[in-house]
This record gives structure tokens, C-alpha cells and sequence, in this order.
């Protein structure tokens, strides 16, 4: 007699699988958004979050594997604040083995399990900065001039300047005889790390800035009771390492700035209902332009001819796009008006994003 229940086993099957590509591509259409609330509480920084105004907070979504699919095992999840001097930052990562053995400041924290937090005040997806911690404490804090793929500058003793950070242990550091829960972290940084000497700082208040937040993680080898980096047994390599994160890349490449996800800064109190905050039509536009240039890029710089494909256009909320493409002896740039804002958006042969007013 035929199994009846094969059919339906395909079918659920192919639906999930068709869930799982629809997820994947919510992913990178859509980053997340983040509300961060405005604190009225003197804030210690010691990695604990006691504040009435961190208890009020909505934690983020969990994080996920940065390509957008896989459900990391450990549980990584973080909160955001602000004041009129610093934005405040509180992580909690889910981890059976707390270990570290970077202690030197600005060394490449990321060869430990480490957090990880990216920062585009513009959005131009150019002078961004990253920072780095592990359950030490260490920091590694730099400035880049553009992502890697543009070949821009990357200071790494560049530093946020009065920044605060503390870890806590939810178990025994570098214990290898026991398990533990994890750690959390709490970080301020001043707003004027991204404000020229003099001048005034604008804070983004009722406005979003372009943020991503990273956990690396590595399976680890213990040798002599201490915690090191697991190598394959074979090749004496370094086994990969994890990368999760808030909001999916789709690619192992947290230097996208272009993926990043969106936190508001609203002047309300942690708390406060009814505050929701969607990120501009425009930014669908741009998204798309970025599509189109991460796919123009490494033909330009292999040399060959660039062009864009023959009626080439894409829906957004509705409309039309049409792309423009404008080639230079030395470049390019692609461009596209807005019928929600009537700006033409453009990407510049360095990546750069810029929006310009129509006369």
C-alpha cells in the first residue's frame, strides 16, 4: 500500500525551505531597528545594568549567524540608552566556557570570543568605527575611512576618548574545571568621539544612526587546563570561528556598512509606549543601489566593461526605480531619483553614499 503521508512530508518540506529563502531574504532587505530611549538615571558602568532605566529597556532581537539562517547555540542579546554625554550600551552572551587571554589594548581582540559593536553616524557607509571587547575587558577601538573592498585607512590606535567599559562574569574566567552561565558587558561612549576638535556636537535626537552589533565565538582546544583557539588536527589551522550578530550581513563581512541596522534615538524615557520608528523609503532605493554596485565593483576593478542589465529596474513600496549609470575614465557612479523624497541618491566609484537636493 503507497504511504499517503510521503506527499505531505515533500510538501512541508518544500514549504520550509521556501520559509527558510523568504527568511533569508527578509534578511537582507530588511535590517533591524532599535529604539534607544533616553536615560534619566546617573549611570554606573560596572556591566551589572541595575539602573530603573535598564530594567525599563526592551532587550533586542537575539542575535543570529551573520549570513541570516542559522540559530547561533548561545544566546546573545543587547540593550541601548542615551544621555546628552554618552551612549550607553549592555550585552548579555550566553557562554558554558568564559575564557580570554588578550589583556594588551588595541591587539586584534576578535582572535578571543569577543563583542563587537559598528557605528556610520551618516549613513554614507565611509568614516565609520568599530570597537572590540572580550571578557578581559580588553578593548580594541578604531576608526576606517571606507570598507575594506574600497581600500580606505584603518587607525587602529585611534580611540573613543573617555570611553567606560566593564565585564562581569556569570561563572569562573578561565576555569576549565567548571561550567558557566556567561558574561555581560557595559559600555559608554561619549557622543564626541565622531565631532571634530571645536566643534559642536549634533546628537541624533528623533533620528537614526546606521549600527551593527558582532559575537565571534571559537571551539576551543584546552591544553594544560588553559583555553586556546581550536586548530584542526590535521591541517594545524585555526578551525572557523562563529560570527553572530544583530542584524544579518548575508555574507560572512561585517564592512558593509549598507547592512547595517537602524537605532533611533528618541527623546522619550525608557518605558514609553507607542514609539515605533521605520527607516526611510529612501533607504529601500539605497539598498538597492548598493545591490547593483557590489556587483559593478570587482568587474571595474578587474578592468572590464560595466554596464547595467537592459531594463533593469526594481519595485520599492510601489514605485519604479530606474538606475543610472554614468561611467568616467576613472569611475562610476550609480544613481537613481526618489519619487518619495524627489532626491537623486548616488554611489560613487569608492562606495560613497551621498543625496542630493533636485533643482
Amino acid at each position: 500500500m503507497e504511504d499517503s503521508g510521503k506527499p505531505k512530508k515533500w510538501i512541508s518540506l518544500i514549504l520550509f525551505l521556501l520559509y527558510l529563502g523568504s527568511m533569508f531574504l527578509v534578511a537582507q532587505e530588511s535590517p533591524k531597528t532599535y529604539i534607544a530611549f533616553k536615560t534619566g538615571d546617573t549611570m554606573v558602568i560596572d556591566g551589572e545594568a541595575e539602573e530603573a532605566s535598564w530594567k525599563n529597556t526592551p532587550w533586542s532581537d537575539s542575535f543570529i549567524d551573520i549570513e541570516g539562517v542559522v540559530i547561533p547555540k548561545y544566546k546573545t542579546r543587547m540593550k541601548m540608552l542615551w544621555d546628552d554625554t554618552n551612549i550607553y550600551f549592555f550585552a548579555e552572551l550566553e557562554e558554558p566556557h568564559v575564557w580570554g587571554n588578550l589583556k594588551e589594548k588595541d591587539t586584534i581582540i576578535f582572535y578571543n570570543n569577543d563583542f563587537e559593536i559598528f557605528i556610520d553616524p551618516d549613513g554614507d557607509t565611509h568614516d565609520y568605527y568599530e570597537y572590540e571587547m572580550n571578557a578581559l575587558n580588553t578593548v580594541w577601538d578604531l576608526y576606517l575611512s571606507k570598507p575594506y573592498r574600497n581600500n580606505g585607512k584603518v587607525l587602529g590606535d585611534w580611540d573613543f576618548v573617555g570611553l567606560k567599559s566593564a565585564v562581569q562574569v556569570n561563572g569562573t574566567l578561565n576555569n576549565s574545571s567548571d561550567m558557566d552561565k556567561g558574561w555581560t558587558l557595559e559600555i559608554a561612549i561619549p557622543w564626541s568621539f565622531y565631532s571634530d576638535p571645536g566643534r559642536e556636537t549634533i546628537l541624533p535626537i528623533n533620528d537614526f544612526w546606521r549600527i551593527n552589533f558582532s559575537r565571534v565565538n571559537w571551539d576551543f582546544d584546552l591544553v594544560g587546563g588553559k583555553y586556546f583557539r581550536k586548530k584542526d588536527a590535521k591541517t594545524g589551522q585555526y578551525a572557523h570561528e562563529y560570527n553572530w550578530v544583530w542584524s544579518p550581513q548575508g555574507v560572512i563581512n561585517m564592512h558593509e556598512p549598507e547592512k547595517w541596522g537602524y537605532v533611533y534615538f528618541s527623546d522619550k524615557s525608557p518605558g514609553t509606549k507607542g514609539i515605533a520608528f521605520e527607516a526611510p523609503k529612501d533607504d529601500a532605493i539605497k539598498r538597492y543601489l548598493y545591490d547593483l554596485y557590489r556587483e559593478l565593483l570587482p568587474v571595474w576593478k578587474d578592468g572590464a566593461p560595466i554596464k547595467l542589465n537592459k531594463g533593469e529596474t526594481r519595485t520599492i513600496h510601489g514605485a519604479t526605480i530606474v538606475p543610472n549609470l554614468e561611467k568616467y575614465s576613472r569611475g562610476f557612479m550609480l544613481s537613481a531619483k526618489s519619487p518619495f523624497t524627489q532626491k537623486t541618491l548616488t554611489i560613487q566609484t569608492d562606495g560613497k553614499f551621498q543625496r542630493y537636493e533636485n533643482e
